[in-house]
């Protein structure tokens, strides 16, 4: 079983490389996500440490709504791609169907970039942003009950 566990984590596996191309552009959206918070800190003048202030006229604030969004969507990015980023890898492990598996993590990183696009960048109404959670929330499910069922 081991044996076969190490072949699995080579780049000769194909649901390998699709997980780790997968996670890495998922690891870009969380620093895309640093980067928009800050960029909206900026552009809305809302800081909340006192040295950030360039400019003393203006006070330290904690309550701006715009980067608010970008703070919970990227604390729901944390939630949700973190868990996928174990999961996935042990779903590589149990050695499923390349063409499930690789469409499998393709839909968790669409959905994440999708959620991000709905929710912070251009606000678009519900189900939208809720929709996109889903999906990759019950790909991750559905992953994580696959290596708990192949296990056992």
């Amino acid at each position: 079983m081991a044996k076969i566990a190490f072949e699995l984590l080579t780049l000769e596996n194909e649901v390998l490389r699709a997980y780790l191309f997968w996670s890495a552009i998922l690891v870009l959206k969380m620093l895309f996500m640093s980067l928009l918070t800050g960029l909206m800190r900026f552009r809305t003048q809302t800081f909340i440490n006192p040295e950030d202030i360039l400019d003393k006229r203006i006070k330290v604030k904690y309550d701006n709504p715009d980067v608010e969004r970008c703070r919970r969507a990227h604390r729901n990015d944390l939630e949700s791609i973190l868990p996928f980023f174990v999961i996935g890898l042990l779903y590589v492990l149990i050695n499923p169907g390349p063409k499930l598996a690789i469409n499998l993590f393709r839909a968790v990183g669409i959905s994440r970039i999708t959620h991000t696009i709905v929710y912070a960048v251009v606000v678009v109404p519900q189900p939208s942003r809720l929709l996109a959670f889903l999906v990759g929330a019950l790909v991750t499910t559905y992953m994580t009950f696959q290596v708990a069922l192949t296990v056992l």
